[in-house]
């Protein structure tokens, strides 16, 4: 306060005093303004009078402080007796007024040296320009002449704030010295009597309700922090008056005071509940899945705030997300060899196969049912592996070897398409049960040969390093996308599914050797470079000492 009424008398004596000043010396320089104007209309008429007696030589033997500048009819520069001029001044202002009317005047900084110049052009005879200059430097000699106002000015504004000063103090000095702690015992002029009272009365009352709503808010915060939903509380413009530990870790920005909600989708909840409205809708934040739920609060019939929910519905639309995919991909996959067999059926039935076609007729129906029967296997296991049941226990098993098994095995499959099998590294024992160990190496293994090309190589390689035993499969085939490599061990997921499709398989086997990998507690990892090849490893834990 005492600034308040310090700085409204300064500024009074202040403003008017400075009022003053520039007053004055915008007069002062304007009179100079109008002196040197006439100096130089008064001069470029003599000057115009010696070249239309004795031409350029005139200007040749001319001592002059003014700068002159002699222009033909077109703004070419025929003379210039201080610096070069630009080749053309038609453009300047003073030079484009002389044109037209026969005389000009402008006052702009000066091209060549960047002084502040006052210029005068004037039209001769014979249509060209005659120009004079000179800089305004009387400003400064103005300065000098008027430096006894400046003083007194200075003077004046010294006494203003000594004045204002001591008044501010002698005024708020009494509200001031309140003992807002104990308003009774202080000692103010009889003016303030009343509100002395009136704040004795007021801080005994805000004493009992502020510890009221301190025990009240300590009890909601201990509440809403220990929820693991997200709560938001807003009152009647949007402004968040309340907001737990994961609603701020939702929106960071919840932290800054007189803080609004900026998220596009959130505000736009926001806006319908206090609209009046309820309203539910999903949302994604921190790579999680949110149902975020507003709803208006009413007191008295108004709407004085909205309040709003954050559930985490991760893992139910993940879990959604999934039962629909696989439905649809079982559906899918079972449709395709059943709809084959049916149809080479029903034309067996009928008799329309020729007799030397049913052999075909009856292999392409055998053929369709074992994919349906390996599609259904890989179903059972992998319902097994989600479940966690019916495994045997875990036990010892050397990986080369299980390697070197699942590899005769394939010699065969490897054969037919001309892919080199190898095995490297060196015995290497891990915990484990064998038939899930051997499905998951058999499945990698398996689909480097389909994926592989003609003259390829598949290579299995086992080693002990210091922190893990590493099983890797390399293969020399098609690779895969960058964009895919994220998805291959889903259920069902195929990249190509046309060349799929041809090679045969169920989509199911990256998806046991994931489930294998996670009861076996080991780390997974795919590498592959399009028209390269593709290496998937696998890192066992070291067997317990």
């Amino acid at each position: 306060m005492t600034k308040k009424i310090f700085a409204y008398c300064f500024l009074v004596g202040a403003v008017a005093m400075l009022l003053c000043s520039a007053l004055f010396f915008g007069l002062q320089y304007r009179q100079i303004l109008d002196d040197s104007g006439a100096t130089l209309r008064q001069e470029i008429r003599y000057v115009a009078q010696g070249i239309k007696k004795n031409g350029s030589a005139y200007l040749e033997g001319l001592d002059s402080d003014k700068r002159i500048t002699w222009m033909d009819k077109d703004g070419n520069v025929l003379y210039d007796s201080q610096t070069e001029a630009p080749a053309n001044q038609r453009d300047m202002e003073e030079v484009s007024s002389a044109l037209e009317t026969g005389e000009g005047q402008a006052l702009r900084k000066s091209e060549s040296n960047g002084e502040k110049s006052l210029y005068h052009a004037l039209r001769l005879e014979d249509g060209s320009v005659l120009r004079l200059s000179m800089p305004i430097s009387a400003a400064s000699a103005a300065l000098v002449i008027l430096s006894p106002v400046l003083w007194i000015t200075v003077l004046v504004l010294t006494l203003a704030a000594l004045l204002s000063s001591r008044a501010a103090k002698q005024i708020v000095q009494p509200i001031n010295e309140l003992n807002l702690d104990h308003p009774e015992q202080s000692r103010v002029y009889s003016e303030l009597s009343p509100l002395v009272s009136r704040l004795q009365e007021m801080r005994l009352t805000i004493g009992e309700q502020m510890e009221d709503l301190h025990k009240r808010q300590r009890e909601f915060t201990t509440l809403t922090d220990s929820m693991s939903e997200g709560f938001l509380l807003l009152d009647k413009s949007g402004k968040v008056q309340s907001a737990n530990a994961c609603a701020r870790e939702l929106y960071p920005e919840l932290d800054q005071e007189d803080a609004e909600l900026t998220d596009e989708q959130a505000k736009a909840a926001a806006d319908a509940a206090l609209s009046g409205s309820h309203n539910e809708s999903e949302l994604q934040k921190n790579s999680r899945s949110w149902q975020l739920i507003a709803s208006p609060v009413r007191s008295r019939g108004m709407i004085v705030g909205a309040v709003m929910l954050w559930m985490d519905v991760t893992e139910r639309t993940q879990r959604e997300r999934l039962r629909q995919e696989f439905s649809a991909n079982v559906s899918h996959e079972l449709k395709t060899p059943l709809t084959s067999i049916s149809g080479f059926a029903e034309l067996m039935a009928q008799g329309s196969v020729p007799p030397d076609k049913v052999l075909e007729f009856s292999s392409d129906i055998h053929r369709e049912a074992q994919r349906l029967i390996a599609l259904i296997d890989d179903i059972l296991k992998l319902s097994k592996l989600d479940e966690n049941v019916s495994l045997p226990e875990k036990e010892p098993v050397d990986l080369y070897a299980l390697s070197r098994d699942v590899l005769d095995s394939l010699t065969a499959v490897a054969s037919r398409q001309d892919v080199h099998l190898s095995l490297e590294g060196a015995p290497c024992q891990v915990n484990g049960v064998w038939q899930l160990l051997h499905e998951m190496v058999y499945n990698l293994c398996d689909n480097a040969i389909k994926y592989n090309r003609p003259g390829g190589s598949v290579t299995v390689t086992v080693k002990n390093l210091p922190s893990a035993i590493r099983l890797s499969v390399t293969d020399t085939g098609i690779g895969i996308p960058l964009a895919d490599q994220s998805r291959v061990f889903e259920r069902f997921y195929r990249v190509d599914k046309s060349h799929s499709k041809q090679i045969g398989g169920t989509g199911l086997g990256l998806s046991i050797v994931k489930h294998g990998a996670m009861l076996h507690n080991v780390a997974l990892s795919l590498h592959s470079i399009p028209d390269q090849g593709t290496t998937v490893t696998l890192e066992f834990p070291l067997p317990a000492q």
